[in-house]
């Protein structure tokens, strides 16, 4: 009995010292947040050179003045494409849940407001590839929200075409917002999630990356590059606490079907690609219309933002995650032979 007693003692002091930690280390927290002068930290690196440890603020590192700031500020993201497809299905989704959305495209949408949960649709007319649009976007949030939360680089368009009936013109037409857009809207984002010491960049690639399509080639190269430079921008802009992540949807069915753009040469009927390519994009706008639906992209989305720690690879769909898989154990030439198949 006697015995029993003396443990129950010696485990509500070990609680009670454990306690006293964590109230330490919350009122510390608290302080740096009360103040308004910046702490930094080293992390405990001792290969980090003296510039990169100035920059990075100690908001980063303890766990609970992290929480704290999350916590407090209003959950604020910029979105780009958003006034159709899959872009608008998460605006109006991150709306209702309780986000601050703000909704860059060229033509602009509806400002909206969710009563329920505090939500609002803020729309910006930018262009994701004039760069000064973005830099006045980022500064009307963020004198607005006071900072952002997280960015989702979205805006896309598509072309189909062989290779050799591609122009030089096309082809920049298709790097301009797929690649070059994500590059600038990334690139005008990053001066401000570096001073918060934290955020979290999301880009929206395509299965296309790792199952490349015949008369999609430079899509599907734009996309393996936005896998690529997402990965790559992860391991720069870790120390400062940004985290990247990555979404490969699959077959969606929007607008983006109809809006596909044709190469002229592939147009001619001197072409000897036009027929062949004709039959696959045909398969393909068939798979999209059957496809899965932009609030399904939305919701994965939505989670992502919500998660701690975000995954480097998000593919929603439980069939495309299985693909996935099946693509990373099959020989390349296997995976090829597979989509000329179905192509």
């Amino acid at each position: 009995m006697y015995k029993s007693r003396a443990n129950c003692t010696n485990r509500f002091n070990s609680l009670r010292v454990v306690m006293r930690l964590i109230s330490r280390f919350i009122v510390h927290d608290l302080t740096i947040l009360t103040q308004k002068k910046d702490y930094y930290c080293d992390y405990g690196s001792k290969n980090r050179t003296e510039d990169t440890k100035k920059n990075v603020r100690l908001t980063n590192y303890p766990y609970f003045c992290t929480s704290l700031m999350l916590m407090s500020m209003n959950k604020t993201i910029l979105l780009t494409g958003g006034s159709a497809g899959i872009g608008k299905a998460t605006a109006l989704c991150l709306m209702k849940n309780g986000y601050t959305v703000y909704a860059l495209s060229r033509s602009g949408c509806e400002n909206q407001e969710d009563t329920a949960s505090g939500g609002k649709l803020v729309s910006i007319q930018a262009d994701v590839t004039q760069p000064d649009t973005l830099q006045k976007a980022v500064a009307q949030i963020v004198v607005e929200q006071g900072g952002i939360y997280g960015v989702i680089c979205n805006a896309g368009n598509g072309i189909a075409g062989a290779v050799e009936d591609t122009s030089l013109t096309e082809l920049e037409y298709q790097l301009a917002t797929n690649y070059f857009g994500v590059v600038n809207t990334v690139q005008a984002c990053l001066p401000q999630l570096r001073q918060q010491g934290w955020g979290k960049i999301i880009t929206v690639s395509s299965m296309a990356a790792i199952a490349p399509i015949p008369y999609q080639t430079f899509y599907s190269s734009v996309k393996a590059g936005i896998l690529a430079f997402t990965e790559a921008l992860s391991l720069e802009l870790k120390p400062f606490g940004i985290q990247c992540a990555c979404v490969l949807p699959g077959d969606v069915k929007t607008n983006f079907t109809h809006a596909r753009k044709y190469t002229e040469a592939s147009k001619s009927e001197h072409s000897v690609y036009t027929e062949p390519m004709l039959k696959a994009v045909q398969t393909m706008e068939k798979d999209e219309q059957n496809g899965m639906s932009p609030d399904a992209i939305a919701h994965s989305l939505l989670r992502l933002l919500k998660k701690k720690r975000m995954p480097m690879r998000t593919i929603p769909g439980f069939g495309y995650k299985v693909l996935s898989f099946i693509i990373d154990c099959v020989p390349a030439s296997l995976k090829v032979w597979v989509i000329g198949k179905l192509y």
